[in-house]
């Protein structure tokens, strides 16, 4: 198990991270994992004993890797900006979770389902995630109808989620 302390940040204008909230992974963590290549990977652990699986470790063009800590991590930790935060890890070797239902929905719209195959299998599970994490069935249909608008689109699911938040 690994474990480090860091404080919490937040990205101001980067692109698609922007308004991110994440922790640095420092790089003496990073040396003991021994990646063998610089690509994003899952951890599983605690965050000052809250419980967490399948959170994210993105690389950044520094040289280092970012941990996003979405609103439901920093709800249960009651946690923000400037906070320091006690992290205990391994890495998670589970697979990412999939909607069996946005697949199916996919695969009867070729043009929607070509544009969803074209995106890395890291940016696939952001949109899998958004449909599974649904709790009622309307609201999955909801989000699987939104899924597939981005893909006509051609949009990422930052896009989406911005483009999601616009009043008409």
């Amino acid at each position: 198990m690994f474990s480090f302390k860091t404080i919490i940040q937040k990205f101001g204008s980067k692109a698609e991270k922007t308004g991110w909230t994440y922790i640095d992974m420092p790089m003496d963590v990073i040396l003991k994992l021994k990646l063998k290549n610089r690509r994003e990977f899952r951890i599983k652990g605690t965050m000052d004993d809250v419980k967490f699986e399948r959170l994210v470790c993105y690389p950044s063009k520094e040289g280092h890797f970012i941990i996003a800590i979405n609103a439901e991590l920093r709800k249960k930790l009651g946690k923000k900006e400037g906070a320091t935060v006690s992290v205990k890890f391994d890495l998670d070797k589970s697979e990412a979770l999939k909607s069996q239902e946005l697949l199916d929905c996919l695969a009867q719209e070729p043009e929607a389902e070509k544009q969803f195959q074209s995106l890395l299998l890291s940016h696939q599970n952001y949109f899998h995630r958004y449909v599974y994490t649904a709790k009622g069935a309307d609201t999955r249909a909801g989000r699987i109808v939104n899924v597939i608008n981005a893909m006509y689109k051609k949009m990422d699911f930052g896009e989406m989620v911005r483009g999601l938040k616009v009043k008409p």
